[in-house]
């Protein structure tokens, strides 16, 4: 019997912006037979083998300018993508670096259409519109700072002293400001990935003694349950391939470089705490053991001050 290959796609969103599909191929065993067996339906078993695992994949669904109250400005892009349903973001700095998907023409819109979406060019104001055709971005000179950097309700808007996450932040931000260009990629994945639920019951598990790292294992969590696929994807989209990245953590480095991003320089981010190899005076003894547990048990790359108790 020959061998009849069949492609079988399982999965194609079509209310989506952009199709993602997956494909298998069948194909039935062609060991001869003799004429005189009995054919049975355990002969057209199909040998299921992917052929590859699906890219995320990303758009743009909006840009905004957004001011600050440090005097300056950066744009804010809201994606969708294929993996999940969250609205990830990308802080812009830079009138260089904008994103493809948003800046691709999209059928049967117009100029307005364009411009709710901010796909245009300059600055909007009630006097002017300014064009909405997109001009040849030539490859940047330099790599851009870029920060990957996962949603922290806790450290970000109440100020907890078990991460330095919003201090983070802050920091790759003011670099970004200063430099005038740069890209934070802020991902929804509370918690290292658990969520905000799963997280404070971490946190009553750290007041009873264990770490950040046992916490998570106790309540059956991976210790950093993260991904990166759809911020390699957003950098890709924003036409990025070589990065300057702000980070501490091996691990995200190593899944960025997996998705073919290219890391070419690591820039530290060191607490305000522990800068210049000493503990600072001051500093949130819950934050020095959060960081230090980060060191050893999640081999974050930061000099621990001599003399931390």
């Amino acid at each position: 019997m020959a061998v009849q290959p069949l492609n079988l796609t399982l999965f194609e969103d079509k209310s989506f912006p952009f199709t993602s599909a997956v494909f298998l191929s069948m194909t039935v065993d062609p060991a001869p037979r003799r004429r005189s067996h009995k054919f049975t339906p355990r002969d057209l078993i199909p040998v299921l083998k992917p052929l590859s695992t699906p890219q995320v994949v990303v758009q743009a669904q909006v840009r905004a300018r957004i001011p600050t109250t440090t005097d300056g400005e950066m744009f804010l892009y809201l994606y969708r993508n294929t993996f999940d349903t969250k609205e990830h973001l990308a802080l812009v700095y830079g009138d260089d670096i904008r994103s493809l998907s948003l800046d691709a023409s999209r059928p049967g819109e117009t100029d307005t259409d364009r411009i709710l979406r901010g796909a245009y060019v300059g600055r909007l104001s009630p006097d002017t519109l300014p064009s909405t055709t997109i001009p040849y971005l030539p490859r940047l000179s330099e790599a851009p700072l870029v920060r990957i950097h996962s949603e922290c309700f806790t450290g970000e808007t109440v100020y907890s002293a078990r991460c330095d996450c919003g201090e983070q932040l802050d920091e790759a931000m003011r670099m970004m400001k200063e430099a005038g260009r740069g890209v934070v990629v802020y991902l929804r994945q509370e918690g290292r990935g658990i969520g905000l639920l799963e997280k404070l019951k971490a946190y009553n598990l750290q007041d009873l003694g264990h770490d950040t790292v046992a916490a998570n294992l106790l309540l059956h969590h991976p210790a950093d349950a993260r991904k990166y696929d759809v911020a390699t994807a957003i950098l890709r989209d924003l036409g990025l391939t070589e990065i300057k990245l702000l980070t501490n953590n091996p691990d995200k480095i190593e899944q960025i470089e997996g998705e073919g991003i290219k890391v070419v320089e690591r820039v530290p981010m060191v607490p305000k705490t522990w800068k210049g190899g000493k503990k600072v005076e001051g500093g949130e003894r819950e934050l020095d053991k959060y960081l230090r547990t980060k060191v050893e048990r999640m081999r974050h790359i930061i000099d621990v001050p001599t003399g931390l108790n």
